[in-house]
């Protein structure tokens, strides 16, 4: 396997692998107990199957956002991938790096005596110096940033495996896959997969591999190595979660259990290295984060907005915005993520087997059904209206939309067939 492959996939395990995928897993295994290989499978399906599944599906289509414009259309695409890459790398997920970084690292280790402005400053200057060379990217990432974090979290689950922190009893919840489920939604690292394949597309050109077939290997053999790192890291985090089942109790959030842990592990010296790998979780992410939206308005653009001026923006945007507090954003960023990720996931899977849909209306009026789905979802969030959401489909596992996205896109088949049979007899009288 060449060597561009490993550092592809080492820089694309780091990138999805953010501070919130690292809290998610231990509380599945905490409310999971003996049944957590049974709630992690769920995770790791709706989460890192999915993603890496995107990444191939996006580059065996011709790669980030083309494959949207072929499959949806032009204009539908821009909206729904702008809307994507807003919400990953200018108001969401990017400030949310820098404010769990503080939360999680700054805090447990110097309490109140550094404040959040001067931390986010020197932090997205760091993220800036790394990212603001375009080529540089997926090497920082995958060369020197990821082994780091690999070993960091590595050390973590080892001490819980050779030391467990307790027995392993009966689960506390009583929907154990349902909340795999939900965990691995909300994670949603298949929101973020057009920009980090435009990223690693462009790496690979940049090393001199433009051929698209040898980068469709590479990237498939990327999110395979990519896939594999990230199972075995929730699942061992997942573990850790489900040892803490009777000494912890349900009564710790995701962050303090995470806390929690390293602190029964290892003491003052957990905390210090979990401060460290959250770091570093958190670093690649926002690297891999702003060097795709970057890229992304750049192409969108045509260069008149060029990679570095929008490096600097998402740069000041993160600054600005991670100084509303983390709980603020992730509250804000509930009804947002409700009405973009919907739409979005649909089109992805469908992509998968663009070879067996013929016609773009499927794809259309599927995507249109599960926005017009969220919208209720995305209301109820947000201001507690349209409580009828709450007893539709699959609504407590996150995907009452899909119902209506099959019926958005059986209409657009249709749609497409009486169209097709339109054009057929106008093809006729010409000929």
């Amino acid at each position: 396997m060449r060597k561009e492959t490993w550092v592809t996939g080492l820089a694309l395990f780091a990138m999805f692998f953010g501070a919130g995928n690292l809290i998610f897993p231990p509380y599945l295994g905490m409310e999971s107990g003996n049944l957590w290989p049974l709630g992690l499978a769920f995770f790791v399906l709706i989460d890192v199957v999915m993603a890496c599944l995107g990444i191939y599906a996006l580059a065996a289509a011709g790669g980030g956002e083309i494959a949207f414009r072929r499959t949806i259309g032009k204009v539908p695409a821009n909206i729904l991938n702008t809307a994507a890459i807003v919400c990953t790398g200018i108001l969401i997920a990017m400030p949310r790096t820098a404010a769990t970084t503080y939360e999680m690292a700054i805090v447990p280790l110097f309490g109140s005596s550094v404040d959040l402005l001067p931390f986010s400053l020197a932090f997205f200057a760091l993220v800036c110096v790394l990212t603001i060379t375009e080529s540089r990217v997926v090497d920082i990432i995958g060369k020197v940033l990821t082994p780091l974090l690999v070993v960091g979290i590595g050390a973590l689950i080892i001490c819980g495996i050779v030391n467990p922190i307790g027995p392993i009893g009966d689960p506390i919840s009583p929907t154990v896959v349902q909340d795999g489920i939900s965990a691995g939604y909300q994670a949603m690292d298949i929101i973020c997969v057009i920009g980090y394949c435009i990223v690693l597309q462009n790496a690979l050109k940049a090393d001199g591999i433009k051929d698209r077939k040898s980068q469709l290997v590479i990237l498939s053999l990327a999110s395979v190595i990519a896939a594999i790192l990230l199972t075995l890291i929730y699942g061992g985090l997942t573990y850790l979660g489900a040892t803490t089942n009777q000494t912890f109790g349900p009564g710790l959030d995701q962050a303090a259990l995470i806390v929690a842990i390293t602190q029964r592990l290892m003491g003052d010296t957990g905390v210090i290295i979990l401060g460290i790998v959250v770091l570093l979780a958190c670093l690649t992410t926002a690297i891999g984060l702003i060097s795709a939206t970057a890229e992304y308005f750049r192409q969108l653009t045509h260069s008149r907005v060029s990679y570095r001026f929008g490096v600097i923006f998402c740069v000041v945007a993160g600054v600005l915005i991670c100084n509303l507090q983390l709980e603020n954003i992730i509250r804000w960023a509930s009804p947002v993520l409700a009405m973009v990720c919907p739409p979005f996931m649909t089109t992805i899977v469908l992509i998968l087997f663009a070879r067996f849909i013929p016609s773009k209306r499927l794809y259309q009026g599927a995507a249109l059904g599960a926005f017009l789905a969220s919208l209720p979802i995305a209301l109820h969030d947000a201001f507690g209206l349209c409580a009828f959401v709450e007893k539709a489909f699959l609504f407590s596992y996150g995907f009452s939309w899909v119902p209506v996205a099959i019926i958005g896109g059986v209409i657009g088949a249709l749609i497409g067939m009486a169209e097709k049979r339109k054009r057929e007899p106008a093809k006729a009288s010409s000929g």
